[in-house]
């Protein structure tokens, strides 16, 4: 587990930076294909293009035969990088993924853009039961990065990394929480960004800038939580999942997806298969598809902001005692 103590940034906001890490990439290693289906502005892989128009494939809308092509040119040693929205990567080709990706071994990597509610579009276009779709897949490396910081050293690690990948992409405006110069990515490793004693919370993807804005709000009420960050949700850190859970008998989860078969039901398998009896509150959507709308609005009306996480820990805390 990394300590993150001093490796936070100041805040600010970093503009496309899958687009610039794809370009360098592509610099650094000439094996890396990439692959759109007719959103290449919207998938931030546009740069990738225009630099590399030899090493870039336009299918069109049929994702199924980007994802076979991305396999034929994975088992002639390239590394495909298959793009489109998170839905459409994961829902509409799962069978493909199943049976062409993840039941070979085949070295293909899929990022999927817009993830949860990031997305104004309604249920069609909102990634929710993506990170569950490809968890459940053996072989399957599975990430949900936070900000531009892991976007950037994310796309390298991957592209090393033997075996098939999702990655949940983020784009545009992207958040810059973690010290570039200090903060290394690791596939399958947990950051502690605080640690604490009350309750521990475990946030991933976007919604660790939402457990951030909630520790001053904690402050307050005299509540000092340990804060860990997941970006691999498979292969997860169970160590550093275990040492965690050990500091406090209250868990929080928070997850920009269903809490089926996430995040939090990754945390609950943990503390079920090893006996640690905490007492677990997962936030997330429960059960039901989201409502279109911005993502200050769906936070708020599925109670994922930091208002609403410090509700819960406060409720949780209480029913403890």
């Amino acid at each position: 587990m990394q300590e993150c103590k001093y490796i936070l940034a100041k805040s600010g906001q970093d503009f496309a930076p899958y687009k610039r890490a794809l370009v360098m990439l592509g610099e650094s290693n000439k094996r890396v294909i990439v692959l759109g289906a007719d959103l290449s502005n919207s998938t931030e892989i546009d740069g990738f293009r225009d630099r590399f128009p030899d090493r870039f494939f336009n299918i069109g809308v049929a994702e199924q035969n980007e994802m076979n092509i991305a396999v034929g040119l994975a088992i002639e040693g390239e590394i495909p990088f298959v793009h489109s929205f998170g839905v459409f990567v994961t829902r509409r080709v799962y069978e493909q993924v199943c049976v062409q990706v993840a039941m070979q071994n085949i070295n293909v990597k899929i990022v999927g853009s817009i993830p949860g509610l990031t997305s104004r579009l309604g249920p069609t276009h909102q990634a929710i039961d993506d990170l569950a779709l490809m968890r459940t897949l053996p072989n399957m490396t599975v990430i949900d990065p936070a900000d531009a910081t892991e976007i950037l050293q994310a796309v390298p690690a991957i592209a090393e990394h033997s075996g098939p990948v999702y990655i949940r992409m983020m784009r545009r405006e992207v958040p810059l929480i973690f010290d570039p110069e200090k903060y290394h990515f690791q596939i399958g490793k947990a950051a502690c960004i605080q640690e604490g004693q009350d309750v521990t919370i475990i946030a991933c993807g976007v919604m660790l800038q939402n457990a951030l804005a909630s520790l001053p709000l904690l402050e307050q009420n005299n509540i000092n939580p340990t804060l860990l960050h997941i970006s691999t949700i498979k292969p997860i850190d169970t160590t550093a999942i275990i040492e965690a859970a050990s500091k406090s008998r209250l868990i929080i989860t928070i997850e920009n997806h269903l809490i089926t078969n996430g995040l939090g039901s990754s945390i609950a398998e943990i503390i079920a298969e090893n006996g640690l009896g905490n007492t677990l509150i997962r936030m997330g959507l429960r059960d039901e598809f989201a409502a279109p709308g911005t993502q200050e609005y769906l936070f708020e009306r599925y109670q994922l902001n930091s208002r609403h996480i410090v509700e819960k820990i406060l409720e949780g805390l209480k029913n403890k005692k």
